[in-house]
């Protein structure tokens, strides 16, 4: 017995009206999606969502929200849903910004309309899509912006340490043992140990030798200069 299979079905958003019915058109006449709902509101859309459970949802810009937050919205709903942004926009970072926020696909409005449902086609089969003149771009973009978070995370490792931890690490730098920092701070050694063990979990580190290095390569000396200094 041949088995059924289902049509992936399609809801659209998109703020204007006349491009709305045309992608319905073009999507009901050149493919065999079922288009299960329209609209022009994205709050209607969300709640169009949790209705229909659609397999892909075609997105443009929104009045009440901005595409972006509108995909948050649909990721939060966790039913599945695979989103195509159709953008007019071509700009790197909203690319790279709704990729990261979990669209399937990105597709520009001056695209053929053959590309259209090609993009939907390889959403649907599980893939992700984006035309060969926006790839190298967003992957430009992608590498980039992944070398600046981590090395905006090193960077901010130092700030999680208290006062009294930088004054540690401050002696450990020039040289003090574990009994030098605690006469020099009059405390404990005990009470030293404590603040390396919360300094190597603060800084991602395993030894003393690393957690020096750590705050030499990050500019230690020069946030401490500057605090006395203030």
């Amino acid at each position: 017995m041949r088995e059924f299979k289902r049509q992936s079905r399609v809801l659209l958003i998109d703020d204007n009206a006349d491009h709305l019915r045309g992608v319905k058109e073009l999507i009901t006449l050149e493919s065999s999606y079922e288009v299960v709902g329209t609209t022009t509101s994205a709050n209607i859309g969300i709640n169009l969502a949790k209705k229909y459970r659609p397999d892909i949802i075609l997105m443009v810009n929104m009045p009440e929200k901005d595409g972006l937050q509108a995909l948050q919205d649909i990721e939060k709903l966790d039913l599945g849903i695979k989103v195509i942004c159709l953008s007019g926009y071509d700009d790197a970072d909203l690319i790279f910004r709704a990729m990261k926020l979990g669209a399937k696909g990105y597709v520009l409005k001056t695209m053929a309309s053959a590309q259209l449902i090609y993009a939907m086609d390889e959403v649907a089969a599980g893939k992700i899509y984006l035309p060969t003149a926006l790839t190298s771009r967003f992957f430009e973009y992608f590498q980039r912006s992944f070398k600046e978070e981590a090395a905006s995370a090193e960077e901010n490792l130092l700030t999680y340490l208290t006062a009294r931890e930088e004054e540690v690490l401050d002696l450990l730098t020039q040289g003090n043992n574990y009994k030098g920092i605690a006469a020099k701070l009059f405390i404990s050694e005990t009470t030293v140990k404590t603040h390396v063990n919360n300094i190597f979990q603060k800084l991602q580190v395993n030894d003393r030798t690393q957690a020096v290095l750590y705050a030499l390569n990050n500019g230690f000396a020069n946030r401490r200069r500057a605090k006395m200094a203030v």
